[in-house]
């Protein structure tokens, strides 16, 4: 009993995360993280590399912004969203374990756990 009680604060029911819709817009999408001053990153759009820049549209205000390849991370697909062990995540990258670890203190997820 107790076990269960303290499931609810480290795993997220993944029938909620696994939407089919979510998937199929995140792939359509092109999705990245690109560097920001307020935030660390941001989600963006990837719309056209050319050489050493890209070309993104910033999820937050649809603004066009050139930013170099070098400083794009590679978003997870929504089905990794509150993931319990990041090792799992396709891009293990800076951005998207802070974004993981965000969206599970935000959701009163334990962030970190170790196996005894």
């Amino acid at each position: 009993m107790a076990q269960r009680d303290a499931d609810r604060y480290l795993y997220v029911d993944r029938n909620l995360i696994n939407n089919p819709l979510a998937q199929a817009d995140w792939a359509a999408k092109k999705l990245v993280w690109v560097p920001s001053e307020k935030n660390g990153f941001e989600p963006a759009s990837l719309k056209e590399e050319a050489g050493d820049e890209a070309i993104v549209e910033l999820a937050e205000n649809g603004k066009k912004v050139r930013v170099n390849k070098d400083d794009i991370q590679k978003m997870n697909p929504p089905k990794f969203s509150k993931v319990e062990d990041m090792a799992e995540l396709t891009c293990l990258n800076e951005a998207s374990v802070l974004h993981n670890l965000k969206e599970r203190y935000y959701s009163g997820l334990i962030y970190i756990h170790a196996f005894y």
